[in-house]
């Protein structure tokens, strides 16, 4: 009972957290929610950083299972689109930390010693990756290109959502398919030709 009580703490928080924004959520929210007491809250997290820690635990490990390389053959242009909609996915799921990020992370050391080190992680896989596309021949690209697409991958992926409210847009789905779309389009002028059509066609069929 006390299990399903904490985690019931944890997915009513993460609901509030992405559809309200995780500053203006108190615990006494969550608990008022949830029709249980303050003191049954802190009884299973000592505050609100606790819960969010807790629930960074639960991105971290999607993030992880997301940025995988594939292993023991060449990556296909579908293996980098696959990975993004997982990415994104997971973004999605977790959106109050992208909305939220740099206010959260400015009051958590933890926290932003471990979303750099996702960062770090996020970028090496994705240098791999695109390294392994010009190994394949799908791309063109010197080893300076390579890091330099790899870095912009991940930089419009973790500020997408900022970018997208920014600039007006109402519809979070809608831009997470459009982040997803934009982030592939990078590498599209590296493409070979008929891997270009192909992409094209990937995204023409994606966004209709």
């Amino acid at each position: 009972m006390a299990r399903d009580t904490r985690q019931r703490i944890l997915d009513c928080a993460l609901a509030m957290f992405n559809t309200q924004g995780e500053p203006r959520v108190t615990t006494n929210h969550i608990a008022d929610e949830l029709d249980i007491s303050p003191g049954n809250l802190y009884y299973h997290f000592r505050n609100k950083d606790d819960i969010i820690e807790q629930l960074f635990a639960g991105y971290e490990a999607r993030m992880d299972d997301a940025l995988v390389v594939p292993d023991g053959r060449l990556p296909e242009l579908e293996d980098i689109w696959l990975q993004l909609h997982l990415v994104f996915e997971c973004i999605w799921d977790y959106r109050f930390l992208y909305r939220d990020l740099l206010e959260i992370l400015s009051r958590n050391r933890r926290l932003r010693v471990r979303f750099s080190r996702i960062l770090r992680r996020a970028s090496e896989r994705a240098h791999a990756v695109i390294a392994g596309l010009a190994r394949a021949g799908i791309l063109r690209a010197s080893p300076a290109e390579i890091d330099a697409a790899a870095t912009n991958l991940i930089v419009v992926a973790t500020f997408w959502l900022n970018y997208s409210a920014t600039r007006g847009d109402r519809d979070e789905q809608v831009a997470i398919r459009e982040g997803i779309v934009q982030v592939m389009m990078l590498l599209s002028p590296a493409l070979r030709d008929a891997e270009r059509v192909h992409l094209n066609a990937l995204v023409k069929a994606y966004t209709h």
